[in-house]
């Protein structure tokens, strides 16, 4: 079994839709009162690589869904690029609920604070204990950290592999959002080929698992 970082003392069993159920109905922390809906992860039940961002925005607030907004397409261009087919890769976030500030009519993203992520963590440590994935790719500073440590330095340690269980092992990479945030345009450009070459070598790491579970039938 993955473990995060920090334990979780109570992980909620059941399959997927059962724990999106649960969710639903999570008030561990204020955040629900906000948001619009819980935003739980969405992918195959047995994805081989499971993709973790750090919190819905306004756009996945109102779908549902994780990634749809401006981030997430310029994931899905980046997962192009890498050859990796979104469909077979389970995508969530290490917090479930949108969190802004209003500024006039705008709903303006707020980062969830470490209470909010620590009430939200049992519920990525039950996707992660459902789904069992081979490769783990923490998308952003938070995702990183909850995965690995808040010693992790995205801006040093990204792209590297890192033991996360017998069977599994994940790395760190760029969030879209940080990548599109980017102020300089030579250095936005460089963040996402970055973030292009580490999810090449997540689809390097999956074709190796495919290749090895075809020998051992």
């Amino acid at each position: 079994m993955i473990a995060l970082a920090k334990p979780v003392e109570h992980v909620p069993a059941g399959n997927l839709a059962t724990l999106r159920r649960m969710a639903a109905d999570c008030r561990a922390c204020p955040l629900w009162r906000q948001a619009t809906q819980i935003v739980f992860g969405r992918g195959p039940a047995h994805a081989a690589a499971m993709l973790i961002g750090e919190q819905p925005g306004a756009q996945e607030d109102l779908a549902g869904e994780p990634f749809v907004g401006p981030a997430g397409q310029l994931l899905d261009r980046a997962l192009a690029e890498a050859g990796l087919d979104r469909s077979t890769l389970y995508l969530t976030n290490t917090v479930k609920h949108f969190k802004y500030e209003l500024r006039g009519k705008v709903r303006l993203h707020k980062r969830a604070n470490a209470t909010e992520q620590a009430a939200c963590r049992h519920w990525l440590a039950a996707e992660l204990a459902r789904v069992q994935p081979r490769l783990v790719i923490g998308l952003g500073a938070m995702a990183a950290q909850t995965l690995f440590g808040k010693d992790f330095r995205i801006g040093s340690e990204r792209g590297r592999w890192r033991e996360l269980g017998p069977q599994a092992r994940g790395l760190a990479t760029w969030h879209p959002s940080a990548v599109l945030r980017t102020p300089r345009e030579a250095r936005r450009h460089e963040a996402y080929a970055e973030l292009v070459t580490d999810l090449r070598a997540v689809a390097a790491a999956l074709a190796a698992l495919s290749d090895a579970d075809g020998a051992t039938r």
